[in-house]
């Protein structure tokens, strides 16, 4: 078995405005289950940022420990990036971003790697406005160790253990929005129709534009009556020993209008209800953002598209006042401006 891409394509495939071909922006073969939710997200990415036509060498990607922060690997693979320790990836990424503003910042996450571990870190690079990409990939579980409850699992769910979450789940929209974030939007990752510009209309924002994408778990969420759940395949087949079996499974899509809701039948018979916001929908107010977040948590739906949107925003670098420059450009006069400007320092600070 392989998990190199074969090299070949159609000589006639479309190609963008910089000449490249879709074949351009794609990773390695995904060693993820089959079907599962992370992967369409990945595909997404690489339609993104196709259509955008951008120069993938212009592209960092970042990514902290999970299933979520492997896809890296699977997209992109001419760009700059940076695979990072558990839940520190925010960190990474504003490090970068200060040293060389000239990159475009795309982080990917995990509920794991954000709402728990990694929640400090994700927070304050939110309050400092880092000019980044966020996208978390919400499966409600920890996939890498055999599925834990993550802190985004619905309260009363049941692990593969079999007990009940007794916990509430952090909404992270719920907690952009009220941390201040310029850019707020929700998506599944069956949806590429709304999820595809949605990426698009993040990585144009200058800011930081965060992105929650439902994505469904096909080996170890099975939680019956979850938002996220999927009935582990061991309580279907009669095992002979004591293996882990990984189903081949169909990717869950779907296609739906604006304005409307629509129920997705999960790979363990449960539904979840998604609603998508309606055309007419005002993101620039963040109050009416609050209000329509609670009203689709008290009916039992997700609400999806980009729920706030702030377009005038100052990012980082325009709080600190940072040279216009990468750092790797400054020369040493620029370092190093000479005893005249030391002596006009020390005059303003007697």
């Amino acid at each position: 078995m392989t998990y190199l891409r074969p090299k070949f394509r159609h000589p006639e495939l479309p190609r963008n405005a910089r000449g490249y071909t879709r074949q351009y922006y794609e990773g390695a073969l995904s060693t993820l289950c089959a079907g599962c939710g992370h992967d369409s997200i990945s595909g997404a990415i690489i339609q993104a940022c196709f259509e955008l036509a951008i120069e993938p060498h212009r592209l960092a990607k970042l990514s902290g420990i999970g299933c979520s922060s492997k896809t890296p690997t699977y997209f992109l693979g001419n760009s700059h990036g940076f695979n990072s320790v558990h839940g520190r990836m925010p960190s990474v990424a504003t490090g970068a971003n200060l040293a060389n503003r000239d990159l475009i910042y795309l982080g990917v996450s995990g509920d794991g790697d954000t709402a728990s571990i990694g929640m400090g870190q994700f927070v304050h690079a939110l309050r400092r406005n880092l000019n980044i990409t966020y996208i978390v990939m919400n499966n409600g579980c920890y996939g890498l160790t055999k599925g834990q409850d993550s802190a985004t699992a619905d309260e009363g769910s049941v692990n593969k253990a079999g007990l009940a979450n007794p916990f509430q789940s952090i909404d992270l929209v719920g907690m952009a929005m009220e941390l201040g974030a310029t850019f707020v939007g929700r998506s599944f990752s069956g949806d590429k129709e709304q999820l595809i510009p949605m990426i698009k209309a993040a990585m144009a924002h200058e800011g930081f534009a965060f992105i929650d994408v439902l994505s469904p778990c096909v080996t170890f969420n099975n939680n019956p009556g979850s938002t996220k759940s999927y009935d582990f395949i061991r309580e279907h087949v009669e095992a002979t020993s004591a293996v882990d079996y990984v189903p081949v499974k169909s990717e869950i899509t779907t296609q739906y209008a604006e304005g409307t809701n629509k129920v997705i039948r999960m790979h363990d018979d449960s539904h979840v209800t998604l609603n998508k916001l309606a055309p007419g929908w005002d993101p620039g107010d963040r109050g009416l953002a609050y209000a329509r977040l609670h009203e689709a948590r008290a009916k039992g739906e997700i609400l999806t598209g980009i729920i706030y949107l702030e377009p005038q925003t100052r990012d980082l670098h325009t709080m600190l006042e940072t040279v216009p420059s990468a750092l790797n450009t400054l020369r040493e006069e620029d370092l190093c401006p000479g005893m005249a400007a030391l002596e006009l320092i020390n005059a303003e600070n007697r």
